[in-house]
């Protein structure tokens, strides 16, 4: 695996006064991922399971619908950490994507929501989770005590996945949110657990529509955010029968959609 952080000297400033001292970057580098040797797309990440992330990206993306569409995946040479090339039960003939991804590629609007809807298979409105507003202001709190990169760099973006009682049951780092939510959910395809009905998964910036998007694929019926929802993630939301929490702040948060899963 190639390294997660980076030391670099830095020169500090303090109003007038400034000295020299290390600082510890958190590390970007990319990722090309391979589908039957064929080139398929190239990511930005944070080395460190690189498996997980392309497991979810590929399911995101509908290029696979279940852990049984993996047959293997490898890095491409033994000190090569940054291609990785995945080989699938059924030959995959779909296009290269042959552009960096970002948090903003290849999805908007109305039609985007709608070819969603054939897609996924989850009928998020059939989970009858509750969740109480005690649990969801406690998430942020054990988020960030988990988050050992983020207490060395302050760099990373995080996703947990946490059960309807708090409970962290998975978590992951990323100089990219969308990132984050792809190793979280490639974990868990790659463990056989999807859906993930009843679980909560909760992103440390704002919720868009590509995370949103990346829930309702893993089959998970609330989405939070630290930060704000766009408009669109809270339009996709409420056609997947997903609840959107964002600003989740403690004490306060605000609830877009889906209100009738969080309780008292």
């Amino acid at each position: 695996m190639g390294r997660i952080t980076e030391r670099r000297r830095v020169e500090r400033w303090n109003g007038d006064l400034r000295d020299a001292r290390v600082d510890t970057l958190a590390v970007e580098e990319p990722l090309e991922i391979r589908v039957d040797g064929r080139p398929l797309t190239v990511t930005m990440r944070t080395p460190g399971a690189d498996f997980d992330l392309v497991a979810g990206f590929l399911l995101s993306e509908g290029v696979i619908g279940a852990s049984g569409d993996l047959v293997a995946m490898k890095h491409c040479g033994d000190d090569d950490y940054n291609v990785v090339d995945v080989r699938l039960a059924v030959p995959y003939e779909g296009p290269e994507r042959a552009f960096l991804t970002s948090s903003a590629c290849g999805v908007c609007g109305k039609s985007s929501i709608e070819e969603l809807s054939c897609r996924v298979r989850w009928n998020l409105a059939e989970d009858e989770v509750r969740v109480s507003a005690e649990t969801l202001r406690g998430l942020p709190g054990t988020l960030r005590e988990a988050q050992r990169v983020f207490s060395r760099t302050g760099g990373l973006h995080a996703a947990g996945l946490f059960s309807a009682s708090g409970e962290l049951l998975c978590l992951r780092e990323d100089v990219g949110r969308h990132n984050a939510v792809d190793k979280v959910v490639g974990h868990c395809l790659r463990e056989g657990l999807l859906p993930l009905r009843g679980h909560v998964l909760l992103v440390s910036g704002r919720a868009s529509f590509e995370l949103t998007q990346k829930a309702w694929t893993a089959g998970i019926p609330v989405l939070a955010a630290v930060s704000a929802p766009s408009s669109l993630a809270a339009s996709l939301a409420e056609e997947a029968g997903l609840t959107l929490v964002g600003f989740l702040r403690p004490p306060t948060f605000n609830v877009y959609t889906g209100g009738d899963r969080v309780c008292q």
